[in-house]
């Protein structure tokens, strides 16, 4: 039950699904297995276009061989745990690596560096983890999407070990609120439907975050798997009255009535 990274590219030639399953050699069988039962982190290498860095967390259910590939592994994730992180952290920052276990007896950077599945510390973990979700600001949902009367302007939450964090934000309300706000941010906060760009005085965006395959039926918490809505829209595209096809054209169902109500001057 250790913690580790997962390096996975955009452009793999793996079979990997980072919310569902990561594709190795066997070399790296004892490590991959040294995770299952805990939490990795997976990281984008510099060399990738746009490269994200640590950006998302998950945990490791377990490895199985791959039916197909011989002398592959899958490393399977366990379903609902892959959170994306609400700012993707890089490699190295102001403070130097945030990955201080890839720092040799000299301080420079180790061939551990290259591995693509390396154990990580504890402290290495929570470092990249509070980094990646914004330790300082406690991630609470708004006032008017939960009626709890929670504030986002709290005092920063502590935790004390690294367990806490996997558990605080495995929570539905975390993992929502964090879900809003990496969709919103893929959408410049803007309705995916009408277009619309409207923020109240509170400098808040009115457009919700919702899933195109519900959580209901297991659909993850990733950007590809989230739309952003206004209200109106959110509510018809939940009852499915209003849907997109796969090139992206907006569908209406047969269901809508569509009128338009002319006032004279």
């Amino acid at each position: 039950m250790g913690f580790g990274v997962f390096i996975h590219r955009s452009d793999s030639i793996y079979k990997d699904r980072p919310e569902e399953q990561y594709q190795f050699p066997s070399m790296y069988l004892r490590r991959v297995e040294a995770c299952v039962g805990g939490s990795i982190i997976y990281y984008e290498p510099s060399k990738v276009k746009d490269a994200r860095g640590y950006y998302a967390m998950a945990k490791v259910q377990q490895v199985i061989p791959d039916p197909v590939t011989p002398d592959m592994y899958l490393a399977l994730i366990e379903p609902r745990s892959y959170v994306p992180f609400v700012n993707p952290v890089p490699f190295s920052g102001p403070d130097g690596l945030v990955e201080r276990g890839l720092l040799n007896d000299k301080g420079r950077i180790s061939g551990r560096a290259q591995s693509a599945v390396r154990l990580l510390s504890p402290s290495d973990f929570n470092r990249i983890y509070d980094l990646g979700f914004d330790a300082d600001e406690l991630v609470l949902p708004r006032v008017d999407e939960m009626g709890t009367g929670f504030q986002e302007d709290q005092a920063p939450f502590e935790f004390e070990q690294s367990r806490d964090r996997v558990s605080y934000v495995g929570s539905r309300i975390v993992r929502d609120r964090i879900f809003r706000r990496v969709v919103l941010r893929a959408y410049d906060e803007r309705c995916a439907i009408t277009g619309l760009k409207l923020i109240n005085g509170g400098g808040r965006a009115e457009v919700s975050a919702a899933h195109i395959r519900p959580v209901e039926q297991n659909g993850p918490d990733i950007i590809n798997n989230g739309i952003a809505l206004s209200g109106t829209a959110h509510w018809m595209f939940d009852r499915g009255l209003i849907s997109l096809s796969d090139d992206l054209e907006i569908l209406v169902s047969r269901q809508v009535t569509i009128s338009t109500v002319c006032r004279g001057s």
